[in-house]
């Protein structure tokens, strides 16, 4: 019988509940305890969705689902969970997979684009557990897939879908901006982290990953305004990349443009990103601003994205093989 192929799929991670928050928020920072202030000011972020939680449970579903679409055709494959800030964390998933006997193994993030400070990030953690436990699957990795024909399809319906809740006679002005999480910009100064294919710190091959994911959607739909913007910076002392979303919602609101439609495409399930800083924040600003706004729905568990990561997946495993 044929071994199995291992299946890691990894996301971000999120707090288990409302106890949960402090620890959390200590592991993003590295360990750092956060400031009275800034707790609470995310447990209130939290209260406004209603102290849900959903990313893990997400996560686990679109793993299983993918799996099960990989495994149609008898091949057998086996899928593994590893998030980066919670449980179950990406080392003990590769614990998991060593156990097991896995010897072969596909890593994917459920992030559309590559940068260094993501994606790769994923990847280094998996290799370090593989060394630092002495061995275990030979992996290779879905690096990026926004421009993924299949993927692209999905976000044509999400946002055609998404302006057919724009009212008629404000859906050809509207302006469409595709989203993606922002990146702190000390790391283009400091040169901390460099793409392998230049000498930039990969954040070029982030930001033209959106614009091409944007570029491909916007040509297929006809669109006749859209752009790019960044979403969700950091509370930290350092730059993040802009135009940030809310800013890119008043400028077109000032341009005098009806309605904005924002497509996360940067994300694949609902989170905090989703559900409190576009749902509330950037809603709240186009509503002071006199504009309508409506978003993307997110992938999440749809039968559709799965399809899509199996797509994804098959195909990086006909071009990984040796």
């Amino acid at each position: 019988m044929t071994a199995p192929t291992g299946v890691l799929v990894m996301a971000y991670g999120t707090a288990s509940g409302p106890e949960d928050i402090e620890r959390y928020y200590t592991d993003i920072r590295g360990g750092r305890a956060p400031s009275p202030e800034h707790l609470a000011d995310l447990r209130a972020r939290y209260e406004a969705i209603g102290n849900v939680f959903p990313l893990l449970d997400t996560t686990k579903v679109q793993a299983e689902g993918l799996v099960t679409r990989l495994s149609e055709d008898g091949t057998p494959f086996r899928a593994f969970l590893g998030m980066k800030h919670s449980p179950p964390f990406i080392p003990d998933a590769v614990g998991q997979m060593r156990e097991e006997g896995i010897e072969r193994a596909v890593g994917i993030v459920m992030a559309p684009h590559w940068s260094g400070m993501s994606v790769e990030t994923y990847v280094e953690r998996v290799l370090a557990a593989v060394a630092d436990q002495g061995g275990g699957p030979a992996f290779s990795f879905v690096r990026e897939y926004g421009a993924h024909p299949s993927f692209v399809r999905l976000l044509i319906a999400r946002v055609a879908d998404a302006l057919d809740n724009v009212p008629p006679a404000d859906r050809s002005a509207a302006q469409v901006l595709f989203t993606a999480h922002s990146l702190p910009t000390r790391v283009v100064e400091d040169g901390s982290l460099r793409c392998k294919t230049c000498t930039c710190d990969g954040s070029c091959r982030y930001r033209a990953g959106l614009q091409e994911t944007a570029d491909l959607v916007a040509g297929a739909l006809g669109l006749d305004s859209y752009g790019i913007a960044w979403q969700s910076a950091g509370r930290t002392s350092d730059p993040w990349w802009g135009p940030p979303v809310e800013e890119s919602i008043l400028q077109a609101a000032a341009m005098g443009h009806p309605a904005v439609v924002v497509c996360s495409a940067g994300f694949v399930a609902d989170h905090l990103e989703t559900l409190y800083d576009l749902d509330i924040e950037a809603k709240a600003i186009a509503e002071g601003a006199g504009i309508r706004f409506a978003r993307t729905e997110m992938p999440n568990d749809d039968p559709a994205f799965l399809e899509v990561l199996a797509d994804v997946v098959r195909d990086h495993l006909v071009k990984a093989a040796p």
